[in-house]
């Protein structure tokens, strides 16, 4: 097992596999010393339903005491996209509701999805939509405990969500916005034109955010560096560091007390099961701690 590190203060975790069933995420967060996860709650390129057995849900929620997870998130499949029309509409708000209901199963209060690809459609006009389809994927959940995310996006193609107003717009278009927070990915804004890799950017950017949904909204940080550069709108993940974000942009977030009970969970890519994600958390602890001790 890799040993915690109270030396560090900020809930930080790794999006984990669920192969072998949703409970063997928990048992590599324990070998890797972790309190924060993300997972699948299903194989994100199907249209299939969750179905978890009852014994495996009961082998979770043993394992999550005993293990002492203290926050956990789900990711929602790539394929659903909320500003669509017609059967892929349909398709969306029932898979999104098949998840909430899971993720309410295990006790997961936090369920992250991407807005959408508005594809030719008005920018406004998607927004609403969006907002009313996460509005019937509640309702069809039967759920009250879970939370939706709505993740930042780099604005690829015709992706919704690239701008901090975007989100705005939608929880407030929705019937349930107390139900609908926050996910900020670091790759995501840095390619979306969010430069915070020095300290006037760094501070725009939360000024920003903090101007245009408050601070309050913020429930889980995605942290990822980026292969491509600042207003790209070019989504690639990097190893923390290795990317065009950079240390100085990873330790103004990390160290801004502002933000130190945000969750931080880690996308960044895998390599030799489990060797990336241990470099990339001692990445990540060492810019927390570094000059002056952890914030």
């Amino acid at each position: 097992m890799v040993k915690t590190h109270s030396a560090h203060v900020r809930p930080l975790g790794i999006h984990l596999s669920i192969a072998g069933g949703v409970s063997r995420a928990l048992d590599r967060a324990g070998a890797l010393g972790i309190d924060t996860m993300q997972i699948f709650l299903q194989s994100p390129n199907k249209w299939d339903p969750p179905d978890i057995p009852e014994e495996e849900v009961r082998r979770f929620m043993q394992r999550k005491q005993e293990l002492h997870i203290q926050n956990i998130f789900a990711h929602s499949i790539y394929l659903i996209n909320l500003a669509s029309d017609g059967d892929m509409r349909a398709r969306s708000t029932a898979s999104l509701a098949g998840e909430l209901r899971t993720a309410e199963l295990l006790g997961i209060a936090y369920l992250v999805v991407h807005p959408g690809s508005r594809k030719e459609k008005e920018e406004s006009r998607a927004i609403t939509d969006i907002a009313s389809a996460i509005d019937v994927a509640l309702d069809l959940s039967g759920t009250s405990a879970v939370t939706v995310l709505l993740e930042t996006t780099a604005g690829q193609g015709s992706s919704v969500g690239h701008r901090f107003g975007h989100l705005r717009d939608i929880i407030a278009a929705s019937r349930n916005p107390s139900r609908l927070k926050v996910c900020i990915d670091t790759c995501h804004i840095f390619a979306a034109g969010y430069d915070f890799t020095d300290e006037e950017g760094y501070q725009h950017t939360i000024e920003e955010f903090t101007a245009v949904l408050g601070l309050d909204a913020l429930k889980l940080i995605h942290l990822n560096d980026s292969k491509k550069e600042a207003g790209s709108r070019v989504d690639r993940h990097e190893h923390i560091g290795s990317g065009l974000i950079g240390d100085k942009g990873f330790s103004l977030l990390l160290r801004d007390r502002r933000l130190r009970t945000v969750p931080l969970v880690l996308e960044t890519p895998k390599f030799n099961d489990t060797e990336a994600d241990i470099a990339n958390l001692k990445k990540v602890r060492s810019l927390i701690t570094k000059k002056g001790g952890p914030v």
